[in-house]
């Protein structure tokens, strides 16, 4: 593919998110930026069969997991141009609170908070919880069962004083409970965006539980592996890799009886 090419692919692609580029504007670092255009708007937005809903919605779940604030807010912004709803943009984000704890969580909101009241979104937005306290737990216990059987129940039994049975219930009434059972994105999506950031954050025991789920839930070897491609260029290649790596390891041993 000709340099040409690509620039006026990442062109078009830049136009769709954000608008038409202002050439006009002073660029003190030119090279740098035509770097970096040509290969997320023109070589990564390629990869794959991804729309551009589902690509800006990684895009948000990596910058929103390694808090980089100013792209996270010109990337929702995107996100709702191409066609994210605004309960999708919130869930993505809402649900990292169970990966990168609620300070993160929190400053992430208030950017994309600023964005939609910027565009005339009215705040708050509709409740999307599905779930009581009575029975948040046993309602996140099934999906977490469907997605990872007892992994994580097994993995802590070992600690004392009935900690194991304690710390494994926190994560299936807050991860899965709370947020895994709410409405405005599918489950799929939701599993897929988990892996991303948990790709972005470099965590290989949780990647190895979580490619099982991200499959289990519904999505293609491929979409997985595009939208790890997609997060990439925020993340860095070694985190991306990495997770597609342990992908593939997965798919490798994988048993045709057992399914995705």
């Amino acid at each position: 593919m000709s340099d040409d090419t690509r620039l006026a692919r990442s062109d078009e692609v830049f136009a769709r998110l954000f608008g038409e580029r202002d050439t006009s504007a002073p660029d003190l670092d030119p090279e740098l930026g035509r770097i970096l255009r040509t290969l997320i708007f023109g070589d990564v937005f390629a990869i794959g069969e991804l729309d551009d809903r589902t690509r800006e919605l990684v895009t948000v779940t990596v910058l929103a997991t390694i808090q980089t604030l100013p792209q996270l807010k010109a990337h929702s912004a995107a996100a709702l141009r191409v066609g994210v709803t605004p309960v999708e943009l919130r869930e993505a984000v809402y649900q990292l609170a169970s990966l990168v704890g609620f300070p993160r969580t929190l400053n992430a909101v208030a950017v994309i908070d600023e964005v939609m009241q910027a565009q005339g979104i009215e705040l708050p937005l509709p409740d999307q919880a599905q779930v009581t306290d009575e029975d948040r737990i046993e309602r996140g216990r099934e999906l977490q069962h469907r997605l990872y059987g007892d992994r994580m129940a097994a993995s802590l039994s070992m600690l004392p004083a009935g900690y194991g049975e304690t710390v494994a219930e926190l994560l299936t009434g807050s991860m899965f409970g709370d947020f895994y059972t709410r409405g405005g994105l599918d489950l799929a999506t939701r599993e897929l965006l988990v892996l991303v950031a948990l790709a972005a954050m470099g965590l290989e025991p949780q990647l190895r539980s979580h490619v099982r789920g991200v499959l289990r839930a519904g999505n293609a070897p491929e979409r997985v592996i595009a939208a790890l491609v997609q997060g990439f260029p925020y993340m860095g290649f070694p985190c991306a890799v990495n997770a597609i790596r342990i992908l593939g390891e997965h798919l490798q041993e994988l048993d045709p009886a057992d399914g995705a």
